[in-house]
């Protein structure tokens, strides 16, 4: 998988994920250890040399006061996965202090205060750090198309809050609240239009998918008592 493109593919997207593009991310190795940074842009750009190269990340779960999940759906303007279903905020910890802050996990729960603010208008007073919960990493790989790839260090929190929302359509085409069986029903529906000839198709990130197989449905029945749900320091490779 690779690109013959010397040229940085940017050409025809929207301007403001161009310039987004620009952000400088935090890259690790494999044992989530800080070994510098580079663009966003590098990060998730194929070439002959990399898919990609390893970043930091953070995925979001909000669930209100019903139990009820928050989802969103990209935005079509997204420059990696456009117009799919994904969990309340995915983001990346920027490089500079505040965010690469490993006491406590303590950089990437402000980058995610700072992104759920920028993609969904959720002020910061409504989400206070402690009330940010961190369960786990995964660490994935997975391209977009033949120019983009996923490639993370993905930190996985879970908050239980009752939001007020205010959202970026640059950042979010459609939210939704899910209970469990309609994610269910919202995961199959997806899998029967990926085989359907001519049907719209339903399209659910790489990242997501591999939580909801793998752990969220044991975190939901938990929600109500989340600060109970033991935080687990292994890094998930689930890089096949």
């Amino acid at each position: 998988m690779s690109s013959t493109n010397t040229e940085i593919p940017l050409q025809g997207y929207d301007e403001e994920q161009i310039r987004l593009m620009e952000e400088r991310l935090i890259l690790v190795n494999e044992s989530d250890q800080n070994v510098g940074s580079d663009t966003k842009k590098n990060c998730h750009l194929i070439t002959s040399q990399n898919e990609g190269r390893l970043h930091r990340a953070f995925s979001v779960f909000i669930f209100d006061s019903q139990n009820r999940l928050l989802l969103q759906q990209r935005a079509e303007e997204k420059i990696t996965f456009p117009n799919y279903f994904t969990n309340t905020c995915c983001s990346h910890p920027l490089s500079f202090p505040a965010e690469i802050d490993e006491a406590n996990q303590l950089g990437v729960k402000r980058a995610a205060i700072r992104k759920l603010e920028h993609e969904l208008g959720i002020t910061k007073d409504q989400i206070p750090i402690d009330n940010i919960k961190y369960l786990t990493r995964i660490l994935y790989k997975s391209p977009s198309d033949s120019k983009w790839i996923e490639h993370e260090m993905d930190y996985i929190l879970l908050v239980k809050a009752d939001v007020t929302l205010n959202i970026n359509p640059n950042e979010i085409k459609s939210f939704r609240y899910v209970t469990p069986a309609e994610l269910d029903t919202l995961f199959k529906d997806a899998e029967a239009t990926s085989t359907k000839p001519g049907s719209e198709k339903i399209l659910i990130t790489p990242w997501f998918r591999l939580i909801y197989n793998n752990f969220l449905l044991d975190w939901w029945k938990n929600i109500d008592n989340i600060h109970s749900i033991s935080q687990d320091d292994t890094i998930h490779n689930m890089i096949k």
